[in-house]
């Protein structure tokens, strides 16, 4: 049960939810750039060519740096949002701006973790719900920058909403989210299939068809519907907007993964 709603708990909520945006910054930059490297590595080895030589890079290591003078950022120069308020949003060693989106994403997980806390306290179902928004807008910038959306967020999230679903954290029946993820999959899988039969392109990835089964298990396959509708108008108006303003070239393409995100979020606070 849910203790008491208390400001101390969604202030608490909202400091841990600065630490994990954090985090969230380093594993958008990094994730992308460890993949890449791996397939690579993979490529090299089956067409038996010189295998890349890359220096170590994980979620942990190198430590944090400045991406213009390449100085290692001190552990009090990187206090989530604190550090960025202080340094005017300035690197202290080289004075180079800072990008907004760093703190952005803090204060975005910050607001995700204390609307979890308020609306279901010190409970299993606030923590789940506070790891899928955190994966989800790491998706969503992850796929907004690179067209991916890697298979190491997106599955062990769904599989966790179907854990969720089974053990009651989430108000969404077992039967419904099975079938939200199977119907999520199969309805993008069959509209990709169809376009390309048609037009002879393909008009999303495989990653967004994980993804709408992701969002299934965690809604059911009620709410597949309005989120994909909620996701194509939204993905349509600002694909319209980014060509009539020349932000978008021929040929280009927006991805659809954020724009799932952003109707799974308010498929949430429904």
């Amino acid at each position: 049960m849910p203790i008491e709603f208390s400001w101390p708990l969604v202030g608490l909520a909202a400091a841990l939810g600065l630490v994990v945006g954090s985090f969230l910054n380093v594993l958008i930059y990094r994730l992308p750039r460890m993949l890449e490297r791996e397939w690579a590595h993979e490529s090299a080895l089956h067409l038996s060519t010189e295998v890349p030589h890359h220096p170590p890079l994980n979620l942990f290591f190198p430590r944090s740096h400045c991406s213009h003078c390449e100085e290692s950022i001190r552990w009090y120069d990187n206090i989530p949002l604190v550090s960025y308020i202080v340094l005017r949003g300035k690197c202290a060693h080289c004075n180079h701006a800072i990008g907004f989106r760093y703190p952005a994403i803090e204060c975005i997980t910050a607001v995700i973790f204390a609307l979890c806390a308020v609306r279901w306290g010190l409970t299993p179902t606030a923590g789940v719900w506070c790891i899928w928004g955190s994966a989800l807008l790491a998706l969503a910038c992850i796929d907004w920058d690179t067209h991916l959306l890697p298979d190491s967020i997106v599955l062990p999230l769904l599989w966790l909403g179907l854990l969720s679903a089974s053990w009651g954290w989430t108000s969404v029946a077992l039967d419904s989210a099975v079938w939200g993820a199977a119907l999520g999959y199969f309805s993008l899988w069959l509209v990709f299939w169809c376009f390309k039969w048609v037009t002879g392109k393909e008009g999303m990835g495989y990653g967004d068809f994980k993804l709408l089964a992701c969002l299934g298990a965690w809604f059911g396959w009620p709410l597949l519907l309005p989120i994909v509708l909620m996701a194509s108008v939204a993905g349509s108006l600002v694909g319209i907007a980014l060509k009539l303003s020349h932000r978008l070239g021929p040929g280009e393409a927006i991805p659809f993964g954020p724009f799932l995100v952003g109707a799974g979020f308010i498929a949430m606070g429904l």
